[in-house]
């Protein structure tokens, strides 16, 4: 035998005595396992003085794996079940050759297995039983990495329960016993824990041929937290899918759920929606928490002129007031504030919404399914005959949605809504492209209000930044005003993760539709006539406005040369 054969080598060599290899014999028959590494384990020799002496006599050179950074690719070439199996370690491969740390270098299986499988031709250098070990922990061990990736957040998961979940033997017949594990919930309860505390509006978890990671929404910039084992991408996203509710079965069509949660005294919704891709399911979780909703109209950042004639219009008796802007620019948070502005006991408000996003106590609220018919239409129509004083529509989408909405809004009731156009006098024009009459567009728009989202300059580390005059004037800024303009930056710390921005601050364009601005509808004009005669009467547009809140060093320049429009 081999073993024999080495054995008598170190005898010879006196790094073992001859009852000490009988010792190791007789444990390794009765008990099994590795005879270099339980050489060591038994205190015969030292684990360098053995590296040493099986690197001559194998002629082979010897790596420190605990000291080497092994690529991923490298180390995706062999599976896991052969890493523990022979205990080797793929180390580099250049062109077809793959060299493998192997603890024992005469297992001739283990390499001729490892060639066979992966088609390259092996070449074999020694490594400790200790440092394949190490190595197993590090690239390969779900539970060990597992430990790596969540250490440190194990606090912030305290107190986090899923309120709403589908029933267990549910759970049992259609998910694996790999879902149940603990790594696996403790992992899914921690990244939405890590979510909420670090205010992430989105939780992105998504495969890829050969990596699966986690990232975060925060500030509206998307971020990596971490990159779970691949081996817990099936178990996770089945995990996520039951505490959503959904059909874990079903991977070839896209699917929406819901998860409630608690932590600590705080309720958090997370809006989970699936779909199918190349490499398994993409799963994104719109975080909803309530706790930062700011329903104070005063506390969203609005100018004193625009805060006046947004609060006139919410306030009139009939008309149309729309929020304009992408998808994630603040609309909804406009509107619940509006909302909660009038909401008073004597008002009768009703809300068409697709998804709702947040409940809100005295206002009656209408989840759009357009799968059953409750479109957003049919929802209007039977609005009208609920006695209304005010009506929030989700989104105007349609022409049918668009029509049915001014009709309430001439008819003495409140229509609030939102578009999705780039600034606030285009508007007019998708309402007309829409098929809506002038006439009546003219007499039922009160206000237009088109925002965006700018992320805050991080108090901790804000300092003052010099800009060419020339910087600030292309982004509008007089020549005068910007010689002598001082302007800020965050130079980045760990308040804000080295980004130099923490939280963020809506910009706003607020076009009154006054006498002047009717007459320019009902002659057809364009958004470039009404934009420059709203602006001659007071308008601040979202340029201007972010002007503003770069010199009140609230914001950077970067931010608003990347979320608006040169006017």
């Amino acid at each position: 035998m081999i073993q024999n054969r080495i054995g008598q080598r170190l005898i010879e060599g006196n790094l073992i005595t001859q009852d000490q290899f009988d010792k190791v014999t007789a444990h390794l028959k009765k008990e099994g396992g590795r005879f270099f590494a339980t050489l060591v384990q038994q205190e015969c020799c030292a684990e360098a003085d053995l590296m040493r002496f099986l690197s001559q006599h194998f002629r082979l050179p010897t790596v420190d794996l605990r000291q080497l950074k092994i690529d991923q690719q490298v180390i995706r070439e062999i599976p896991i079940d052969v890493v523990k199996k022979y205990r080797v370690i793929p180390v580099k491969r250049v062109g077809n050759r793959l060299t493998v740390a192997m603890e024992d270098p005469s297992d001739v299986f283990a390499i001729d297995d490892i060639k066979f499988m992966t088609g390259y031709e092996i070449e074999p250098v020694l490594a400790s039983a200790s440092g394949i070990s190490a190595a197993m922990d590090a690239y390969y061990d779900s539970a060990n990495q597992l430990d790596e990736v969540l250490s440190g957040l194990d606090s912030m998961a305290d107190g986090l329960d899923v309120v709403e979940e589908a029933a267990d033997d549910f759970n049992a017949q259609a998910i694996s016993s790999a879902m149940e594990e603990a790594p696996v919930v403790k992992l899914v309860n921690l990244i939405l824990a890590e979510a909420i505390k670090k205010g992430a509006s989105d939780v992105h978890i998504e495969a890829y041929e050969k990596k699966f990671r986690v990232r975060y929404r925060i500030d509206g910039s998307l971020y990596e937290v971490m990159s779970p084992p691949m081996a817990l991408r099936a178990a996770l996203t089945s995990r996520i899918k039951i505490m959503a509710q959904l059909d874990i079965s079903e991977r070839r069509v896209p699917q929406d759920g819901r998860i409630k949660l608690k932590m600590r005294d705080r309720e958090v919704d997370l809006r989970v929606s699936t779909l199918p891709c190349l490499f398994g399911e993409k799963i994104v979780m719109r975080v909803l928490d309530k706790s930062n909703l700011t329903l104070d109209l005063a506390k969203l950042g609005f100018s004193k002129t625009a805060f006046e004639r947004f609060t006139e219009a919410i306030n009139s008796p009939w008309g149309m007031v729309l929020v304009t802007g992408p998808t994630g620019s603040g609309k909804t948070t406009t509107l619940y504030s509006a909302l909660h502005q009038v909401n008073t006991v004597d008002t009768n408000i009703m809300t068409a919404e697709d998804p709702v996003e947040y409940n809100l106590m005295g206002i009656n609220q209408v989840h759009v399914r357009e799968e059953v018919g409750l479109t957003f239409p049919a929802a209007l129509r039977s609005f009208l005959r609920q006695d209304p004083d005010i009506i929030m529509v989700g989104e105007i989408r349609d022409s049918e949605t668009a029509e049915i909405s001014v009709k309430a809004a001439l008819t003495g009731h409140l229509v609030l809504s939102t578009l999705h156009t780039n600034d606030a006098p285009s508007t007019i024009n998708r309402l007309l492209n829409m098929g809506i009459e002038p006439f009546l567009v003219a007499s039922s728009v009160v206000l237009i209000l088109a925002q965006r989202l700018a992320r805050r300059i991080c108090t901790q580390c804000k300092e003052v930044l010099k800009v060419e005059p020339a910087t600030l004037v292309n982004l509008g800024m007089k020549p005068d005003q910007a010689r002598s303009a001082v302007v800020y930056h965050g130079k980045g710390c760990p308040n804000c993760n080295g980004t130099g921005y923490r939280g963020r601050l809506a910009l706003y364009e607020v076009l009154k539709v006054d006498e002047s601005i009717r007459q320019l509808i009902f002659k057809g004009a364009n958004g470039d006539e009404i934009k420059r005669v709203a602006v001659e009467r007071g308008m601040e547009t979202l340029r201007m406005n972010g002007i503003v809140k770069v010199l009140d060093g609230i914001t950077t320049v970067d931010e608003v040369f990347n979320t608006t429009f040169a006017d």
